[in-house]
């Protein structure tokens, strides 16, 4: 498979009040030299922490968040060197679904308004091929045609969440980055929406950036996965090595948190892992491996120097850790 997206030493930093006015001035790091690559037609799940960079890391690759460093190669182009106009064009390609679906909505429009915009905004065809555009939209979200005219405070949180689906998908875009699409949505409805999005994939060829907290979610939609933690990717990898075979001890720490009816301690089970204390601050980070404080393997080498990712296998993860091993 060809990439469609590759990221190289993606560096976001954010500028913070000076101490005093002769001061330098302090940045905060947010994400820190990412680098991965997503093919088409498959989904790469960026999970971790709350704080861990996951999202900002989204917002930068597509430029809703403005880069210190790197480049963010989609389709050929560097989209962190186009000028506006063409990045206005790129956008056709590059859609995005919101995290709540009742605030990514306009209150005083009909929905109908709301899932044609960006064809108005794009000025694809005339206003009939769109309405049509939306009415097809509307079925392949599972929603029907006699709700074209209601407002978004009329349907549920899943229907909200297909109308925001269906705005997405208007420009025929090649790319989908999903900002934890179904973290405000109950269980039962979460799974409907995460088939309709699996559905979605196969059917128009998508490739998904998903975002997710949720380790069970991001097993479900994606094909691969990278670990994100204080703004740096620690394990990525296929799903099947990443879930069975963890190698970095933070991922399999929180593969160990993960709720799981298999594992009880009514059972017996104990955590081989524990997710203990806070993650160092992002203003100050360490010299070497971030988590080496809450990591209960953590030698010397761990604090004194930086790991880098190297993989360890042909079908097994890339891991930045001193003490992973094959």
């Amino acid at each position: 498979m060809s990439k469609l997206l590759d990221v190289k030493d993606l560096t976001v930093r954010f500028a913070l009040p000076k101490p005093s006015l002769l001061a330098a001035q302090p940045y905060l790091e947010a994400v820190r030299g990412v680098s991965f690559s997503l093919e088409r037609g498959r989904a790469l799940g960026i999970v971790g922490e709350s704080g861990s960079g996951k999202t900002t890391t989204a917002m930068a690759a597509i430029r809703l968040v403005d880069a210190a460093a790197g480049r963010v190669v989609f389709q050929g182009d560097d989209l962190l060197q186009l000028d506006e106009e063409a990045m206005r064009q790129r956008r056709r390609d590059v859609q995005l679904i919101f995290q709540d679906p009742y605030s990514s909505l306009n209150p005083r429009a009909r929905v109908a308004d709301i899932v044609r915009e960006p064809m108005d905004l794009m000025e694809i065809g005339d206003m009939a091929s769109r309405m049509t555009r939306v009415q097809e939209l509307f079925e392949l979200v599972g929603l029907r045609p006699d709700q074209l005219n209601l407002f978004p405070h009329q349907f549920s949180g899943g229907q909200r969440q297909r109308i925001s689906i269906a705005r997405a998908l208007t420009t025929n875009p090649k790319l989908l980055v999903c900002d934890e699409p179904v973290s405000a949505l109950d269980v039962a409805i979460q799974a409907q929406i995460l088939n309709l999005l699996a559905r979605l994939k196969a059917e128009l060829g998508l490739s998904y950036l998903f975002i997710s907290h949720d380790l069970g979610v991001v097993r479900h939609l994606c094909d691969d996965v990278a670990v994100m933690y204080l703004g740096k990717i620690v394990e990525q990898g296929p799903r099947e090595a990443l879930f069975d075979d963890p190698k970095h001890p933070y991922t399999q720490a929180l593969l160990s948190a993960a709720p799981s009816l298999a594992r009880r301690k009514s059972k017996g089970y104990v955590r081989p892992l524990k997710l203990s204390g806070d993650p160092p601050s992002p203003l100050n980070p360490p010299k070497g491996c971030a988590f080496a404080d809450r990591c209960p393997m953590a030698q010397a080498i761990c604090r004194d120097s930086q790991p880098e990712l190297r993989r360890l296998g042909t079908r097994q993860s890339q891991v930045a850790c001193h003490l992973a091993e094959a």
